[in-house]
């Protein structure tokens, strides 16, 4: 288990320097000038010198060539400076944790709710397959897969907001309310819209998972000393159901704290995808590069802790094994 611990964390740290790389090389070869905002006396109420242009140029490390300004950059990174924002002149990793709780609850509800939905659903989809409870359920996966998440949001926000007036359809308070009942009523749109795709993969992985492991030996071993249905399904059928389930889960723990660019936008959430959308639309490139290698890092994170999870369900891991 520690030699597959090590292995997997040298792994992490080679991808995390590809990736950096990576998101460095975009920006850097994108076209145009990051520092032509400057240069324009709407940004700073004044147009700036060519001195001043220089000074700025090389607080923002874009000195020198494209080695230089990586090993700037990436090392400024490591140590937690992302830069400044060259919109609002603010540091990024500052802007970044401001909206991160915004992101990671919506998010982190979402997965929550994925998961509750998907457990029972899978289950009885795969030990009732090819059968009526089978059929509806695996239609619904589809359709959770099919139905493109920004479409099902604004039809969201035009039946239960706009016609029904249920539920606020943007932002996340009310103006002039501060309750916790109130952001959940704001989250509980975007949060089912980003819990169904995930909802109806890990249905998939569970039905098809449960339909294998009722064939093994251990289960008709268990049936044959008379144990019951329930204890069969949730004692060991479904542990061994949720392998691959981790590993889903640990791949989209990134998005807990990026979340979702097209559905914050969607809903006006005032999280980390409005904050890259703006980014983005403003050529902001600290902010973008910070995003990306903020994000990243936490993707990479979230698939080591879900490679650990899967040593310590997996028996065969722990003994060394592949």
């Amino acid at each position: 288990m520690k030699k597959f611990v090590l292995r997997r964390f040298a792994q992490m740290i080679f991808v995390w320097i590809l990736v950096s790389i990576f998101s460095f090389s975009i920006v850097y070869f994108a076209p145009g000038d990051p520092l032509y905002i400057y240069m324009t006396p709407g940004a700073t109420g004044h147009k700036m010198t060519d001195e001043e242009l220089d000074r700025m140029r090389e607080s923002l490390g874009l000195n020198g060539n494209v080695v230089e300004q990586y090993m700037s950059w990436a090392g400024k990174a490591a140590r937690g400076n992302l830069g400044i924002s060259i919109n609002n002149k603010r540091p990024v990793l500052d802007q970044i944790l401001e909206k991160l709780p915004c992101t990671a609850g919506l998010m982190g509800a979402s997965l929550v709710l994925s998961l509750v939905l998907a457990i029972p659903l899978g289950l009885i989809a795969g030990t009732h397959k090819n059968k009526l409870a089978d059929n509806i359920i695996s239609g619904l996966t589809y359709l959770g897969i099919s139905v493109p998440a920004f479409w099902l949001g604004i039809m969201m926000i035009i039946v239960f907001s706009m016609t029904f007036k249920l539920l606020p359809g943007s932002g996340m308070r009310t103006i002039g309310v501060n309750s916790a009942w109130d952001v959940i009523q704001h989250g509980i749109m975007p949060a089912l819209v980003l819990s169904l795709n995930n909802m109806a993969v890990f249905v998939r992985y569970i039905r098809s998972n449960t339909i294998v492991q009722l064939e093994e030996e251990y289960v008709l071993t268990a049936v044959s000393k008379g144990a019951g249905k329930k204890r069969i399904m949730y004692g060991h059928v479904l542990k061994n159901c949720m392998l691959p389930v981790i590993t889903s889960v640990g791949s989209r723990l990134g998005t807990l704290v990026t979340g979702s660019f097209i559905i914050e936008s969607v809903f006006a959430w005032p999280g980390l995808g409005t904050l890259g959308m703006s980014a983005i639309n403003n050529r902001d490139y600290p902010m973008i590069m910070g995003i990306t290698k903020f994000s990243c890092t936490m993707l990479l994170l979230g698939n080591f802790l879900a490679d650990i999870l899967y040593g310590f369900a997996d028996p065969r891991i722990k003994q060394g094994k592949e």
